[in-house]
């Protein structure tokens, strides 16, 4: 009780600074506007009164992975409600694609007023939360009021592990309220068996994100876009890069345009308030276009850069390309790549920096079966883009791809089988 009150203080204290961060409008950047409220439990009931299957996923990124589960619940028990909560803006621009299927709220701030007034509103059946967003506050408030706590997809890497236990008293709050934990992986699972959860609470379900389904209407307007950029010329993307990735980035085209001189970055900033800096960077070497500024249905040849500036499109941008780099993974261990799953599953020939341990499984499957590239520098990206350029496989990838996917999907299955149980 000690602990969660001085955790409280502490958070309260910190309250105004994170809502500065949340709130602050930026160029590029959805506003949360007049729904503010949301985030302190004030939260309009929902269309459908039947309780429904709460899933939280925080932004952009676990809203994308979460997508193919909430769809196939949807198909396999169409009368089922479902919430999804985000606690940014740009998660809920991406969870309103599915409003057809899934209502959207934001998530309540850890406060256990604001938890309580969230699900007085809403009435969950049971909450799923996506990988390891844990809040000390939400999981007891919600666990006393007698709803389910499943964590899915749920991944601890060892860097993790070693975080948690340094403050366990704390972990030991959490894990004594969680009704179960669906790993990815067993290396997972032992971890969080090390950190007190009850083994027989622990389950692999395997990840979610190997279930990955492209539709045929991206791949068409992806197809569509690298008719306007040209299909005769070496195009390569940098998806979700970092500030100090970018620099590294534009360093490597310099040099493939020294070989391939009408050659074609498509340049996507991992955060949409990075869109404006990013294009003056760009612009500064480069003749640059913006995606959202495209006048024409061609791109002249002369374009050496397009800064692709919108949200929800990061497929259509990759099939439009040949070669992909997966960002956030050059920066030393400040963020730990991204999922590359999605340019290997289109075809791409995929390239990442040395720092990807946030996907860590995912890489080791894709890098020994020779369907991604590890590059250490900006030296070495270079070298391997220009390498790369004349031996594009895309149906070879796709094969291979194919090939070793079977053995890793069921992800979403067995995980919904999990979850009915409950």
């Amino acid at each position: 009780m000690f602990i969660r009150f001085l955790y409280t203080l502490l958070l309260s204290l910190a309250a105004p600074f994170l809502m500065w961060g949340l709130y602050k409008k930026r160029t590029g950047k959805p506003s949360v506007g007049n729904r503010w409220k949301e985030h302190f439990g004030v939260t309009s009931p929902l269309a459908n009164s039947k309780q429904p299957i709460w899933i939280h996923a925080v932004s952009v990124g676990e809203t994308l992975a979460v997508t193919p589960l909430i769809k196939k619940l949807k198909q396999q028990y169409p009368d089922q409600n479902i919430l999804i909560t985000t606690t940014t803006p740009t998660g809920a621009e991406q969870a309103a694609k599915l409003a057809d299927i899934a209502e959207h709220r934001y998530m309540p701030f850890d406060f256990s007023f604001a938890v309580r007034g969230f699900i007085k509103a809403v009435n969950p059946s049971q909450m799923l939360i996506m990988e390891t967003e844990l809040w000390p506050n939400t999981v007891h408030t919600v666990a006393k009021m007698r709803i389910p706590i499943t964590v899915i997809n749920a991944r601890l890497s060892e860097r993790s592990y070693q975080r948690y236990a340094k403050f366990q008293l704390v972990f030991n709050l959490l894990a004594n309220n969680l009704t179960k934990v669906l790993c990815q992986y067993p290396d997972d699972a032992e971890r969080f068996i090390r950190l007190g959860v009850a083994r027989e609470k622990v389950a692999v379900t395997g990840s979610i994100k190997f279930d990955i389904e492209i539709s045929p209407q991206v791949k068409q307007q992806g197809q569509q876009l690298r008719e306007q950029l040209g299909k005769n010329r070496p195009v390569w993307i940098a998806a979700s890069t970092h500030q100090g990735e970018d620099e590294q980035i534009l360093f490597a085209h310099q040099e493939v345009l020294k070989q391939y001189s009408n050659a074609l970055l498509i340049l996507v900033p991992r955060h949409p308030e990075r869109f404006n800096t990013v294009f003056e960077l760009a612009k500064q070497q480069f003749t640059t276009v913006r995606r959202t500024e495209q006048n024409s249905q061609v791109i002249d040849e002369n374009v050496q850069v397009y800064l692709g500036d919108t949200m929800g499109e990061m497929l259509v941008l990759m099939e439009a390309a040949d070669i992909c780099f997966m960002g956030g993974s050059l920066l030393g261990d400040k963020v730990g790549g991204h999922n590359m799953l999605e340019p290997a599953v289109l075809g791409k020939t995929v390239v990442t920096g040395p720092s990807y341990y946030n996907f860590s499984e995912i890489a080791r499957v894709l890098i020994s079966n020779n369907l991604a590239l590890v590059v250490e520098n900006q030296n070495h990206l270079a070298e391997s883009i220009i390498a790369m350029i004349n031996k594009h496989r895309k149906t070879e990838n796709l094969n291979n791809y194919h090939d070793i996917l079977s053995n890793y999907q069921g992800g979403i299955k067995k995980t919904i089988d999990e979850i009915v149980k409950i």
